[in-house]
């Protein structure tokens, strides 16, 4: 520990100043790029009370002669817990720009909003490379996180760009909103409480601060509950508008990885019933990646769908009774699968010098759909090879929807017997008569929320 951070130290606490050496000195070699100084510029905030690093919410206090202080075991907490993250640069997820803006419920939203601090910042002129900055005109930060050593930009048809964070990165993010908001709820409980005791006997009062014992911030918040199909059947239309859905839905750990705490209810556009409330990052990362309405890019993803995570996220896409009576998937999903799996033995290969194997499979796979599955006879799946040396656009096959299906619910029997167990014409329980027309998105996002 370097000497200015000795001579900060009093009875445990640390100044600020000191906080922001130690914190330099202990997230130098970490995976996820951190940012200096992240006690004393923006959005750091002496009279927020705390400072948000990663996971962890560090409480400011005053010590006596007034300068703020922080508990330097808070510190090394928060920078230990992020220098323990591993990040795959390479693992990207999509952030934006989607097709309007995320609509926040009135008192529910956190001041971290992470992708709204981003966004305003690169729809801002000087685009990516300019650097927000705080009133004291130093570059401000995310939950103590360097984001913009890690941001990448995609651009297609030199006209649309894409924004990008590793995995890692964005699960800290959603992990740092979801810590402010509890912790944040529980200040204003202890807040009440105090007003409340203000007001009461010395019997009360005694009561009330045992009260806010158990309520204070210092303490870690309870933990996100396990989720265990409390919305099975919910319609997403009806669901959503319900007043305090957000913070509802913040209470469970996300239903497909089980450990990020969930921020959003994913939900199937086809039938329009709720699958399970889900983090941010499962949400992005079963997104197909549209280049057009019916028209996907068959990224390096879906290996984790389709192939080593495969029983997981069958098991939640069959959360819908609409998809789970019919043994298939949404149609986006079905292209993917079909040119991922169904049409894998077709897409060329070429040497590779850099490969044990000798060689590689060739360019980009694309697949496209005519018709929807409205109407199965008409709807033909078209898959494609971009960029191949023997000719850009090769087309692989062309799969009838009905086909497609068929294929899918022998490959589900195989994969994962237990979720083709549970699926079936006979399994109508609570499936609507009728169709149901594709719901629109209230979210913002568009058609990438499949």
């Amino acid at each position: 520990m370097s000497e200015r951070v000795m001579e900060g130290r009093a009875g445990g606490l640390i100044t600020l100043g000191a906080a922001d050496v130690l914190w330099a000195a202990l997230t130098a070699g970490s995976g996820v790029p951190t940012v200096s100084a992240v006690f004393t510029r923006s959005p750091a905030d002496v009279q927020a009370g705390y400072v948000l690093l990663g996971r962890c919410v560090v409480p400011m206090l005053r010590a006596s002669g007034g300068r703020w202080r922080v508990a330097e075991f808070e510190v090394r907490r928060a920078a230990l817990e992020l220098s323990a993250v591993e990040m795959d640069r390479e693992d990207l997820v999509r952030i934006g720009p989607f097709g309007g803006v995320a609509k926040q419920e009135h008192g529910e939203g956190t001041p971290l909003r992470w992708r709204e601090r981003i966004a305003r910042e690169l729809w801002e002129p000087g685009g990516p490379g300019r650097t927000a900055q705080g009133e004291d005109g130093r570059p401000s930060h995310l939950a103590g996180i360097d984001w913009r050593q890690v941001f990448v930009e995609r651009t297609r048809d030199r006209a649309v760009r894409t924004w990008w964070l590793p995995r890692a990165v964005v699960r800290l993010l959603d992990a740092a909103e979801h810590a402010e908001t509890q912790w944040l709820h529980t200040a204003r409980t202890r807040q009440i409480n105090t007003a409340v005791t203000d007001l009461s006997s010395h019997h009360g009062q005694t009561q009330a601060a045992e009260g806010r014992q158990t309520m204070s911030p210092d303490r870690p918040a309870a933990p996100p509950r396990p989720y265990n199909g409390e919305l099975q059947g919910h319609v997403y239309s009806v669901l959503s508008r319900k007043p305090g859905i957000s913070r509802k839905v913040a209470g469970w750990t996300c239903a497909v990885c089980r450990t990020a705490p969930a921020s959003v209810l994913d939900h199937c556009h086809e039938h329009g019933y709720v699958r399970a409330p889900v983090c941010q990052s499962c949400n992005t990362q079963e997104r197909p990646d549209h280049l057009y309405s019916n028209d996907i890019r068959v990224a390096g993803h879906y290996t984790r769908l389709f192939d080593t995570h495969a029983t997981d996220w069958l098991r939640h896409w069959h959360r819908c009774p609409g998809c789970r009576a019919r043994t298939t998937l949404p149609l986006p999903h079905l292209a993917t699968w079909t040119a991922h799996v169904a049409c894998r033995s077709q897409r060329p290969t070429h040497r590779d010098a850099h490969s044990s194997r000798g060689r590689k499979p060739c360019g980009a796979l694309r697949v496209s759909w005519t018709g929807s599955h409205h109407a199965p006879h008409s709807c033909l799946l078209t898959v494609t090879v971009d960029f191949c040396p023997s000719g850009e656009h090769r087309v692989l096959a062309q799969v009838p929807y009905r086909e497609a299906a068929e294929r899918f619910g022998t490959w589900l029997a195989e994969t994962a017997p237990d979720v083709a167990a549970a699926a079936g014409p006979d399994r109508l329980d609570d499936l609507p008569t009728h169709f149901r027309p594709v719901i629109a998105d209230t979210n913002g996002e568009g058609t990438a929320l499949f």
